[in-house]
């Protein structure tokens, strides 16, 4: 039976209306500092909190609800008689609904010119206590930290004038789990501001986007978060304008796609299958970059992601819709290009904002292992000649200069060990993921068939033996990109300089497992 509740929130979506429909089950309805001022102003009959504690106010707002006849009525366990009688004694009355929601730390911090001060003053101490006690006693009090739950709220004090345990216990997890992340997220703003990377205890926030129908497989699970504080220009924030929901492997697989645009300014298109690209192209137009994509692998771009960097032109879409895609993504669509896209009743058309805002602090990567997990910051690293080193006789021109910068953009993004061949801003060979790295190499030359000849290699990680060396000699090749650092590297060096081939050491590797 709830006869007093305690309600004190932030967000007050929705509050007036539940006020209104407790009073109306004869519920008195205690509050704080604005939240009462503006349940009165609706006319709403509240119980301020100092007429509770006895006490004001104070420290600017920071001390209102830590009180014994706050806590007392929460925490009491009704059961207990020695409990009851205590309350009795010191003229404390029982609080059965708690409902709070907290100060917007994560807005908070969200602002571009906020300060530190701003920052601590927008935590929340009060609101946390009241929820973890109330959480702590779900088996007499129930609380509410989501707006969402007012109207289910409402509908059960109407059919059984109360809750029931199983549904205290329910909201009870959901409390925990919204002052767990709240913490967290306090957490992570703290240790980005001492510059702690890897703090000894690891806590990270992020809230349910999406249940998906499964995982990588029918059989599995899964669900979609994303971060609190997600990026603008990151997959999270997408518009999806047409088609079906986004799958596990949808998700997965745009991802990389994403990773690997950002790391080019001019038009450039992107097509990825299995988290490897499969096509990469830049151009001087969107619809030229498309068609220079497609044409690396017409094969395995069915059923691929197709991201692109500009604006979808209705040229660019009419190309897109001739095969079967997965999804389309790019900054917006002209909107004869959405009418022509969407007559793939399936294809899913999204829009993804340019900007991106990435740091070292934010930006790391989880690797889930059995019993734990590896956390590492995200591989961002870039490269220009001016970082590399020409360890050949055979130097390099302008236009190698680009060719090879376009080639180590892309191998970066290709599983190890990875190999690909690049001419005039076009993959044309990529062997991904294989055991040793001339395997990798055999399968790049064997796809890039006849458009090996003066083509670039780059590989994303050094050769441990200048077999990779003899095969793109063979192959025809004209200069190679690698990070260098082998024991053995003069070995590939000097075949090179025997074959003619110019080779460049990045001092910088690229595995990605």
């Amino acid at each position: 039976m709830i006869r007093r509740a305690l309600i004190s929130v932030t967000d007050k979506t929705g509050i007036t209306s539940f006020a209104q429909s407790l009073k109306k089950h004869g519920i008195e309805i205690v509050s704080t500092g604005g939240t009462a001022k503006m349940l009165e102003d609706e006319g709403i009959d509240v119980t301020p909190i100092t007429d509770v504690t006895q006490f004001p106010e104070m420290l600017d707002g920071r001390v209102k609800t830590l009180h014994p006849h706050i806590h007392g009525g929460i925490l009491a366990r009704r059961e207990l008689k020695t409990h009851m009688e205590k309350l009795h004694a010191h003229q404390i009355t029982p609080i059965d609904l708690v409902v709070v929601n907290l100060y917007p730390f994560q807005d908070t911090i969200a602002k571009a010119d906020v300060t530190f001060e701003e920052a601590i003053e927008n935590i929340d101490i009060g609101g946390p206590a009241m929820i973890r006690s109330s959480a702590k006693n779900h088996r007499d009090v129930t609380v509410i930290v989501d707006p969402a739950d007012y109207a289910r709220i409402i509908d059960v004090l109407a059919q059984d004038g109360g809750t029931d345990e199983a549904l205290r216990r329910e909201l009870a997890a959901k409390a925990f789990s919204h002052t767990a992340a709240y913490d967290s997220l306090i957490a992570q703003y703290f240790n980005r501001q001492v510059n702690i990377p890897f703090p000894e205890q690891l806590s990270l926030t992020y809230r349910r986007k999406e249940v998906l129908r499964y995982g990588e497989n029918p059989q599995q699970a899964a669900a979609y978060y994303e971060e609190p504080l997600v990026h603008a220009g990151s997959l999270p924030t997408a518009v999806q304008v047409h088609g079906k929901k986004l799958s596990y492997n949808n998700i997965n697989d745009s991802h990389s796609a994403i990773e690997l645009i950002r790391s080019f300014s001019e038009p450039t298109a992107v097509v990825v299958k299995h988290t490897n690209p499969c096509g990469v192209a830049s151009s001087d137009t969107i619809a030229e970059a498309y068609q220079k994509a497609y044409e690396a692998d017409p094969i395995s771009i069915f059923g691929g992601i197709v991201v692109l960097n500009r604006r979808v032109d209705r040229e660019t879409a009419s190309k897109l819709a001739e095969i079967f895609l997965e999804i389309v993504i790019a900054p917006s669509f002209e909107a004869s290009a959405i009418e022509v896209l969407s007559q793939k009743k399936n294809l899913r058309i999204l829009e993804l904002s340019e900007k991106v805002n990435l740091d070292t602090h934010d930006s790391i990567k989880i690797n889930s292992i059995d019993g734990g997990a590896l956390i590492q910051e995200v591989d961002q690293k870039q490269i220009s000649p001016e970082n590399c080193t020409v360890v050949t006789d055979v130097q390099p021109d302008q236009k190698t200069w680009q060719e090879l910068m376009f080639a180590w953009k892309v191998v970066k993004h290709v599983k190890s060990n990875a190999i690909v061949l690049t001419k005039d801003r076009q993959t044309v060979g990529i062997g991904a993921g294989q055991m040793n790295r001339v395997g990798s190499a055999h399968i790049a030359i064997a796809q890039a068939e006849e458009k090996a000849d003066g083509a670039i290699m780059a590989s994303d990680a050094f050769f441990p033996m200048s077999d990779t060396v003899e095969a793109a000699a063979k192959a025809g090749i004209k200069a190679i990109i690698q990070p260098g650092g082998s024991i053995r590297d003069q070995e590939s060096i000097d075949l090179a300089n025997q074959r003619g081939i110019v080779m460049v050491f990045t001092h910088l590797r690229h595995f990605k497992h």
